[in-house]
């Protein structure tokens, strides 16, 4: 692919995320996901090329990672389908990002605010379950919670400030559509939902270039 096409890429991706979030309609359902996951095919593309020209492991990885989190979005409607296959890409992106792992004792410091608010919104979404009588899912968000909160360590352990943004963003649109979801719905929830993912899937494929310490992207 030309460096150009690479610069266009980006450009894409915001056009038609745009485009599923603020202009295509909801129904039909197959209308509907067929939009969503025309911007998580752009960003797949753009991993690709990404991590060009010397693949390594780590890119592989990220890049399953990826594809299973597309797959999540198409299945997301089939609730416990979709979370499963977000499951797995998470698991991807944790062991990928676990291949960068490269420990300091501020970077360690700073992810203790991310576990203290994972505790918290768990401790909150199991209990509006409980509520609700919903106990069967109680165990599969507990197990999701615990993957994208080690996900989001493991990235913040790489030092690598893309991977760093992005998985944070991952986190906040996860809450938003869990809390919008299970506890309580606000305004223009859909939309900064979509939004924060998006930018965090993307941001995660961007740093594929400078995931390499070799390159200008581990920042601290």
């Amino acid at each position: 692919m030309s460096n150009l096409m690479l610069y266009r890429l980006p450009i894409l991706i915001l056009t038609t995320g745009i485009v599923y979030i603020f202009i295509s309609p909801s129904e039909p359902l197959a209308f509907s996901i067929f939009f969503k996951v025309i911007p998580m095919v752009l960003i797949l593309i753009y991993a690709f090329e990404q991590s060009l020209p010397k693949r390594k492991t780590v890119h592989y990885w990220i890049i399953g990672g990826i594809i299973f989190c597309l797959i999540g979005d198409a299945t997301l409607h089939w609730f416990l389908i979709g979370l499963t296959a977000f499951f797995v890409g998470h698991v991807f992106y944790t062991i990928g990002f676990l291949k960068e792992w490269r420990f300091s004792l501020p970077r360690f410091l700073s992810s203790i605010p991310l576990i203290l608010f994972a505790c918290w919104i768990g401790y909150q979404l199991i209990s509006r379950l409980q509520t609700d009588g919903e106990t069967t899912l109680i165990i599969p968000v507990i197990a999701y919670i615990g993957i994208i909160t080690l996900m989001t360590f493991t990235a913040v352990m790489t030092g690598n400030r893309w991977a760093v943004l992005g998985s944070i963003l991952f986190i906040i649109s996860d809450s938003m559509l869990a809390w919008n979801m299970f506890i309580s719905s606000f305004a223009a929830a859909n939309e900064v939902i979509m939004l924060t993912y998006y930018s965090a899937q993307f941001l995660i494929a961007h740093s594929l270039f400078t995931i390499d310490s070799k390159h200008k992207g581990v920042a601290w």
